[in-house]
């Protein structure tokens, strides 16, 4: 949230009211359907940086900035923080960051695997176009099954990760999608995939 208009005390049912509200835009993020990507310029912090955890990929410029700031003024971690950090920086990392509040440049992002890539500012935009169209070229029922699979994976076991990918490839294998890709894999032509 904007810290200038933190300045007026709030409720504790105004505070959960707006947290509810975000919580909505953070799970539609999440669980929609395809690939996601933010591209981060500038400042991601606080709950600015987990809607871009909420991305299935991150692109960020060299100039951006992130941080949970929650701590620095008094306020604990929202935007689904506790559950994105940990999946992909791990546990002891998300910690650090969250109980410090420290900011940290677009290079200690990528190091600790928070963002995909880093390029430079005058790049961003194209970069991550580039990536948006490879990925949406490819085919839109297997993106979909391996996001959902992938999403369950961060909280099941290997069974349950492996029967999903069982039931996924069923889906898949019978698709005229997968019929084009093998179609043009021999036909040495880019695949036209149509999501059926």
């Amino acid at each position: 949230g904007d810290v200038k208009n933190m300045r007026q005390r709030h409720t504790a049912a105004e505070g959960q009211a707006r947290v509810e509200l975000l919580n909505r835009a953070v799970l539609r993020l999440v669980n929609f359907p395809l690939p996601t990507i933010a591209m981060v310029d500038g400042y991601a912090v606080g709950a600015g940086s987990n809607l871009a955890l909420c991305c299935d990929l991150i692109v960020a410029s060299d100039r951006a900035k992130f941080g949970e700031l929650f701590c620095k003024i008094g306020l604990a971690v929202d935007g689904g923080g506790t559950w994105l950090l940990p999946r992909l920086v791990g546990m002891a990392r998300a910690k650090e960051l969250i109980f410090t509040g420290d900011v940290f440049d677009a290079a200690e992002a990528l190091r600790i695997g928070l963002v995909n890539r880093v390029v430079h500012a005058a790049d961003l935009a194209a970069t991550t176009r580039e990536l948006a169209e490879k990925i949406a070229a490819g085919p839109p029922l297997a993106l979909r099954l391996d996001k959902q699979a992938l999403n369950r994976a961060a909280s099941s076991d290997l069974a349950a990760a492996l029967e999903v990918e069982a039931l996924s490839q069923g889906l898949a294998i019978a698709s005229d999608d997968h019929r084009e890709g093998v179609a043009a894999f021999f036909d040495k032509r880019p695949p036209k995939f149509s999501g059926a």
